[in-house]
């Protein structure tokens, strides 16, 4: 292969590690790599949304975006930390042979603790929580967080903790395990823990081909086993599970657990199959433990979840969800229902020479009420990335499209052709544009396309931060609520920013106006 490959990797020292790892694998058959750390996603630009591709992992969505926007070849991951569905566009293309797979205890002095009725362990894992206070049920467990490093560092600082739980192959990896450590043979691990998986794009064969020849079989069956029944018992919600496949003697050994997050309850399962003879070991294994109570349990994890402290005006998907920050307990509706208004034809008997969108609504309501091709428009202007997409895709070539109306305004008065545009807008639209244009001796024709209702609700006292869409959106949530001394508005734009600033003192806006970049601005006040 003549080109070099790039090789994507989160900035820490432990996935650098890895990704060095999987440089020198490819060298060594003779390939040219170089590494491509990512920090950050809030600059990089997107063909999709989000959720349309299905990008979910707290660790991982960074170099998904990378990988889908051409600037990295392949992503380098711990696999515990992928989502057991990955996005649209993108394969696991190889798993590297596993580390040890154990979690390590590192304790300070002594072993001792372990005998007593009150001791205090530190580990940010609900995993790990739960299978240590069932184990060891009068014990404490603290949040730790933080890289390798920062943890053993936060364990030798903390005087009152007796000892915090650790990966062996992270700490062993960076070779920073010490002496007063010990693996927990009885902790079942996370799922595909230990593992390092090379991602890629699924069009790309040429390369996918070069990592197949450093896919490692045998753990490919194992982390497929774990991330399987991980699959079929999560169902979205986080649970303290475990699962350990491994194989000898030609035979697959499975063990897993659900627990309660007090470790309270515990629900196991084993069982062995015969390598060839594996493929529905996953699938009987979760079917077990749902018969044998975990229905009710993941039930129950799901109820017992912290009050919620952010409230979204626009209703989230699925996938939506799952970016969120542990921290945050998010709940959404529709503060905003739309109805699409009957468009007269008279409005495009003739050709209209400039034409403003603000809003996919607008596009909907045209495409309700005529065909593509009745729409007679020689330059169309809009707002927004997705907006331009839709039309793009639906109805014909924007001419020019701006990021919020008070630019596109600004640009229109300084090199729109010709005197007039008509404007397909909803009953409750902003002055801004219409106002800029008439100032400017431009004639604006509005169109109603649709209406706009308002149906917020009122939520409740534990809220800390709502996250808005549209200045209606913060109109409709003013109209039932109060808002309260140090609530957050987390923004999707400059326009929704400055209606929300009117009620909230902490206003802060998305550096990318989409749902998702403004949960990341969520997840960022939570970090």
């Amino acid at each position: 292969m003549s080109k070099i490959i790039r090789i994507g990797t989160r900035d820490s020292e432990l996935a650098l590690y890895q990704a060095n790892a999987v440089k020198q694998q490819l060298e060594f058959l003779g390939h040219k790599t170089v590494l491509v750390p990512i920090k950050s996603t809030g600059d990089l630009v997107l063909d999709k949304p989000l959720y349309e591709l299905g990008i979910t992992g707290i660790f991982t969505r960074t170099l998904d975006i990378a990988m889908l926007n051409g600037d990295i070849d392949i992503a380098v991951h711990s696999l515990k930390d992928v989502p057991t569905v990955l996005p649209k566009g993108i394969v696991q293309a190889a798993v590297l042979k596993r580390g040890n797979v154990r979690d390590t205890l590192v304790y300070k002095n002594t072993e001792e603790f372990l005998g007593y009725r009150e001791a205090v362990i530190a580990t940010g894992s609900l995993r790990r929580r739960a299978q240590w206070l069932n184990r060891y049920p009068t014990h404490t467990i603290e949040e730790i967080r933080g890289n390798v490093n920062t943890r053993l560092q936060k364990l030798e600082d903390t005087a009152h903790w007796n000892g915090a739980i650790f990966a062996a192959a992270g700490i062993g990896r960076l070779e920073l395990r010490p002496e007063e450590a010990v693996n927990l043979e009885w902790m079942i691990p996370a799922p595909a823990q230990g593992a390092i998986m090379i991602a890629a794009l699924e069009e790309d064969q040429e390369t996918r081909t070069i990592l197949s020849e450093i896919n490692h079989e045998e753990t490919e069956i194992c982390t497929g086993i774990e991330r399987e029944f991980l699959n079929r018992l999560e169902g979205g919600c986080t649970a303290p599970i475990g699962a350990l496949a491994y194989i000898k003697d030609e035979v697959v050994n499975f063990d897993a657990v659900l627990l309660s997050n007090d470790g309270s309850k515990k629900i196991t399962v084993s069982r062995v199959k015969k390598v060839g003879e594996h493929y529905d070991l996953a699938e009987w294994c979760a079917n077990y433990v749902i018969e044998k109570g975990g229905k009710r349990l993941m039930d129950d994890l799901r109820k017992s979840s912290k009050p919620t402290n952010i409230y979204s005006t626009k209703s989230f998907t699925e996938a939506q969800k799952q970016l969120f920050h542990e921290k945050v307990v998010a709940e959404s509706s529709d503060f905003i229902k739309i109805s699409l208004n009957r468009i007269p034809p008279r409005f495009l008997k003739h050709e209209i020479q400039n034409v403003v969108i603000t809003s996919q609504n607008a596009v909907e309501a045209l495409l309700t009420n005529f065909s593509a091709i009745e729409l007679q428009f020689k330059n169309i202007y809009c707002v927004g990335r997705r907006t331009k997409r839709s039309i793009e895709n639906r109805i014909g070539k924007v001419t020019h499209s701006e990021k919020n109306a008070k630019k596109l305004s600004e640009y229109l008065v300084e090199f729109m052709e010709g005197s007039e545009v008509t404007y397909f807008c909803s009953d409750l639209r902003l002055d801004e544009l219409p106002t800029i244009l008439a100032e400017n001796n431009i004639k604006v024709n509005e169109v109603e396309a649709y209406q706009t209702k308002m149906d917020g609700v009122n939520i409740n006292e534990s809220i800390e931060g709502v996250l808005f869409y549209s200045p209606s959106t913060v109109q409709s949530f003013k109209q039932e609520n109060t808002v309260d001394e140090g609530m957050i508005a987390f923004c999707i734009g400059e326009t929704t920013a400055k209606e929300a600033s009117k009620h909230f003192k902490d206003v802060r806006v998305a550096k990318v106006p989409t749902v998702e970049s403004v949960i990341e601005l969520v997840n960022a006040h939570y970090v």
